[in-house]
C-alpha cells in the first residue's frame, strides 16, 4: 500500500473516495491525529497512476 492523498479536510477526502470508487479503484484509510480529523488514502501501487489521471482530469492534485 502506498499514500495517494491527504486530504485537508472531511468533504475533500469524501470527493477523492468518490472519484475512486467511480473508478473502481479499492482504497483503504489510515487514521491520523487520533481520528479527529481526515484519513490519509492509501491504495495498491498499480492502482496509483490511473488514480492519479483520475484526480488531474477532476482537477485535484495528488499529495502521495
Amino acid at each position: 500500500m502506498v499514500r495517494f492523498y491527504d486530504a485537508s479536510n472531511a468533504e475533500e477526502q469524501e470527493r477523492v473516495e468518490m472519484l475512486l470508487r467511480g473508478a473502481g479503484i479499492e482504497y483503504f484509510l489510515r487514521e491520523v491525529s487520533g481520528g479527529m480529523g481526515p484519513a490519509e488514502i492509501l491504495l495498491a501501487e498499480e492502482d496509483l497512476p490511473r488514480a492519479e489521471e483520475i484526480l488531474a482530469r477532476a482537477g485535484r492534485p495528488s499529495y502521495h
